[in-house]
């Protein structure tokens, strides 16, 4: 076959797969899981604007609404004039700075944690965490709905994996019982980020103990909003590091700026910083950002209130939605989803909220299992009553529109 014969091949199959791939994207659109962007201007906030639009926004993770604060934008901006605006090299070359070990010493000492590690993001850290401690051999052990970063970060180890229900008594326990031989790491988030409820991490640990396997926690949504002193989900139950040796957590969050680490058990940690791919090979965060989340932390320490409002929230939205019969997740934190079933009744719930004034955007498979779309309206500290009374009016005449009852059941068709 002569050079042009096979580039005129070439480009035919090149073609044929980018029509296999239009065809794929319309197939998801048609099936109601197409996602876009939404440019927002400004900063992040109880109300966005987006379009020319004002809005109320439902649908960030800014938990404490810190993410605006002006003092992190004032050491944001004094930080970069010290430390520029990247860190310039990976950790364990030369983009390690004295911002970065002062924040691991005192989130070590905060969380009374052998040590701890920083990373860019959440998932960033679950991809260097669970490949460095478990691989071939081993076991990891996967409440089912994990965020996905715990289950590429599963995958990638090449250890075995198998899943367990939480709540459901005997779960975990029977799971464990049928692994042997190897490691065994189990992976629960603290909050459920989806879902909302707070896992039952104490009989967890009862059970890692009890068959002698390693505990690591993806505290996200825990971190900074739950326990006395905002150390998350762990000091909410009272579990110590010889309970849960790992935690991971993030700054994005209730901190509202950006990256996050793991804390526990030194040695583990130690190892991951030798043999984490996705902590050696890639860039340290930015020392200024390393500064910021400092910043944040003394905030959550010294500005407790926001964190008893979002609670007073929380109350408020479960107690409002018990009055008018409305069927949210009851789960005593600050994700509450309103479960519609189908992708598609999810993205009509969706628009008319838009319509309405407010943010609130469909959450379809893959990020929940089929049949259980949802919105997934999350609470933050900077909203206001009146915003949670419209968000509760909207939602029972949204669900009327799609010929719902507020607790969620099909009303009655006509005739």
């Amino acid at each position: 076959m002569s050079q042009a014969l096979s580039m005129a091949a070439a480009r035919a199959a090149r073609a044929a797969e980018l029509a296999e791939i239009r065809a794929g994207l319309e197939r998801l659109r048609a099936a109601g899981r197409w996602r876009q962007r939404r440019p927002r201007r400004g900063p992040q906030g109880n109300v966005v604007r987006l379009a020319g639009r004002e809005l109320d926004n439902f649908a960030g993770n800014d938990y404490l609404g810190l993410s605006a604060h002006p003092r992190l934008a004032e050491v944001l901006g004094r930080a970069a004039g010290t430390w520029g605006v990247g860190s310039g090299a990976a950790a364990l070359l030369s983009g390690y700075s004295e911002e970065h070990e002062a924040l691991e010493g005192e989130l070590a000492a905060w969380l009374q944690r052998d040590r701890c590690l920083l990373f860019s993001t959440g998932y960033m850290a679950n991809l260097a965490l669970v490949p460095a401690l478990v691989g071939r051999g081993d076991w990891v052990l996967l409440e089912r709905d994990c965020h996905a970063s715990l289950y590429d970060a599963a995958l990638l180890s090449g250890a075995a994996l198998r899943r367990f229900r939480r709540g459901r008594e005997g779960s975990l326990e029977r799971t464990l019982a049928r692994t042997t031989g190897g490691r065994r790491l189990v992976l629960c988030e603290g909050v459920f980020s989806m879902d909302g409820d707070i896992a039952p991490l104490a009989a967890i640990a009862r059970d890692c103990a009890r068959h002698g396997a390693w505990l690591m926690v993806d505290d996200a949504h825990g971190f900074g909003v739950l326990g006395a002193e905002g150390r998350g989900t762990l000091e909410l139950l009272g579990l110590r590091q010889e309970q849960v040796p790992l935690l991971m957590a993030t700054f994005g969050k209730a901190l509202g700026c950006f990256g996050a680490f793991a804390a526990g058990c030194g040695e583990l940690l130690e190892r991951v910083a030798q043999l984490g791919r996705a902590f050696i090979y890639t860039t340290a965060p930015p020392p200024a950002l390393a500064a910021v989340a400092r910043s944040a932390l003394g905030l959550l320490r010294e500005e407790a209130w926001r964190r008893r409002r979002l609670a007073e929230w929380v109350d408020d939205l479960e107690a409002g939605a018990a009055q008018r019969a409305l069927a949210l997740g009851d789960t005593h934190s600050a994700i509450q989803p309103l479960l519609l079933g189908s992708n598609e009744a999810a993205q009509r719930a969706s628009e008319s909220f838009l319509a309405r004034g407010i943010l609130a955007p469909a959450i379809r498979p893959p990020t929940v299992p089929r049949g259980r779309s949802r919105l997934r309206f999350s609470l933050s500290a900077a909203h206001e009553k009146a915003q949670l009374e419209r968000l509760l009016d909207v939602s029972v005449e949204v669900l009327l529109l799609l010929g719902r009852a507020p607790g969620g059941e099909d009303l009655p068709r006509a005739g």
